[in-house]
């Protein structure tokens, strides 16, 4: 019944069936992976307030060389909570435009912090609104603190994409937070990553609003591993009712015994036109027996009158 299943046409289908799954399943895998990322991430976020800051320097590679920054950490690093201690640098602060918080648009104002060494990480301070003037006027900033200052935040990855920088209002200009772009306008060598201020010695000004951190939608990614692995057995479902199907038109094809099947379409007529056909090949044999009839009743008529004049008497 299911030999059919061993022609080439079939046998490819089965291939093909087979690479679509594994592939389906492959993606479902990596989304897996992307969902388990974004969990520890979340669970970095969630967790940064209750656990103990670690020494920047011990989890980053340090910069060497003036110009370039060091090496960017990898994700499993992102918003890991940390300290560092320095002097800021108002000579090469920086502002970040076009930033929005809470619906509204302003600056993230990011402050070099040079360590003893002589490196640099970007610390940003928070972000301030846009003033009156628009976004091209020069924000009111509060001054960073002199002298030494510990700070305490999470850790924020280099931006893609870089974008221009211009020196604007005594500050280093630009829309985009990329350290690679940043690091040739600044006279230091500077970490790969920036740090989110949360805490600060001394304290930070109030004008500040702090940088929220959002969530990874990671439950997003989860439903997607479910939807292709769902995926990689419907192909296998689809396969087998393809067979199921052919199997059975095979097994009630014209000529061979189907019981009490349905009546062949041939035995009846196939459309209208075939109808009238049939129809107006009956009418002559139906006018020709009613000609039969009337032909039969007026010899029959004819012979009651013959014998009716037959029985008369003859008079003289």
């Amino acid at each position: 019944m299911y030999r059919f299943l061993l022609t080439p046409r079939w046998l490819a289908a089965a291939a093909l069936t087979v690479v679509a799954s594994v592939v389906m399943v492959m993606l479902g895998n990596w989304q897996l992976h992307r969902h388990e990322e974004r969990t520890a991430i979340n669970d970095r976020i969630d967790a940064a307030n209750a656990v103990d800051a670690v020494a920047l320097t011990s989890l980053l590679s340090a910069p060497t060389a003036a110009g370039t920054p060091g090496a960017a950490p990898g994700k499993a690093l992102a918003w890991t909570k940390v300290s560092l201690s320095g002097r800021y640098d108002p000579a090469n602060e920086i502002q970040a435009r076009g930033r929005t918080v809470g619906s509204k648009v302003g600056f993230e104002i990011l402050t070099p912090l040079v360590l003893e060494d002589g490196t640099a990480v970007l610390v940003d301070r928070g972000w301030v609104p846009a003033p009156p003037g628009g976004a091209l006027a020069a924000p009111e900033v509060p001054p960073a603190p002199t002298g030494q200052v510990t700070v305490v935040g999470q850790i924020h990855l280099s931006e893609s994409r870089p974008a221009p920088v211009d020196r604007r209002d005594g500050r280093l200009d630009t829309r985009r937070i990329n350290l690679p772009r940043l690091a040739t306008e600044l006279p230091f060598p500077v970490y790969g990553a920036y740090v989110l201020l949360t805490e600060q010695t001394p304290a930070a000004d109030p004008a500040f609003v702090p940088i929220p951190i959002p969530h990874e939608d990671s439950w997003q990614n989860g439903g997607y591993a479910v939807q292709w692995w769902l995926f990689a057995g419907m192909v296998f479902v689809l396969y087998g009712w393809q067979a199921r199907r052919e199997a059975l038109e095979s097994a009630g094809a014209p000529g061979k015994p189907s019981g009490s099947g349905p009546v062949r379409t041939a035995d009846r007529p196939r459309d209208r036109v075939e109808a009238a056909d049939q129809r107006k090949a009956a009418a002559p044999r139906e006018r020709d027996r009613v000609a039969e009839a009337d032909r039969r009743a007026a010899e029959a008529a004819a012979s009651r009158a013959a014998t009716v004049t037959a029985d008369r008497p003859e008079t003289d």
